[in-house]
């Protein structure tokens, strides 16, 4: 006489935590009779992501993109499969997704933001030339939440005027972001090529002209 036995989940990896570029191996076993497929899937976004039909899913090289909750289902069509989660968190250097260049007039209030994107979470720092700037000091506020750091000048004067630099750290790296505050009718690259190449093809046509002219 054979027993039917639901299919049951008896040991699966933990939560773990790993940093980018690390080999990743999570473990599923299942028991019943008939011996029950254990299929692994990812829960992204983005929808289902990896698949594997094994107890054992090894992710070599894991990115931050591959980040998230796996599911592990044991099926035999005994009972409703059994289906257990583990969630793979995985660490990355900082990397700035939005820092862009800002113009304010004087006596009116001018915000630098800072955008970074990285696990852990970042921790920010700004400066004006090599001098870091601290909160509440020389008239400006820094604040820094999740993603997002901003710098927040109360009454603009000319000597705000300049290039800062943002920088982001965490415990796997930092990185850098250089943002300009100018003033209104200022001269100032976007930071964007199409600028930069805008800006060189004008100096090459002034020359030109005073070429010609010269003859």
């Amino acid at each position: 006489l054979c027993l039917a036995v639901p299919p049951q989940i008896v040991n699966i990896s933990s939560d773990i935590t790993v940093n980018e570029g690390s080999s990743v191996t999570l473990m599923c076993l299942a028991f019943g009779r008939p011996e029950p497929t254990v299929t692994w899937r990812h829960l992204s976004g983005k929808g289902q992501g990896f698949v594997s039909e094994d107890e054992y899913l090894e992710i070599t090289g894991i990115t931050r993109e591959q980040s998230g909750e796996y599911e592990c289902s044991a099926v035999n069509d005994v009972a409703v499969p059994d289906v257990r989660k583990v969630k793979v968190t995985v660490n990355y250097p900082p990397y700035i997704s939005n820092a862009k260049n800002t113009g304010a007039s004087v006596g009116q209030k001018g915000i630098l933001q800072c955008e970074a994107s990285a696990v852990p979470v970042a921790e920010f720092q700004w400066f004006k030339e090599d001098t870091r700037l601290a909160n509440g000091l020389e008239g400006v506020r820094i604040e820094s939440k999740g993603r997002l750091s901003t710098l927040t000048f109360f009454n603009v004067s000319e000597k705000d005027y300049g290039n800062y630099t943002c920088v982001a750290t965490n415990k796997l790296g930092n990185t850098n972001a250089s943002i300009i505050l100018y003033g209104p009718g200022a001269v100032h690259d976007g930071g964007n090529a199409a600028s930069r190449t805008a800006t060189g093809l004008g100096l090459w046509a002034a020359l030109l002209v005073r070429l010609l002219l010269g003859f």
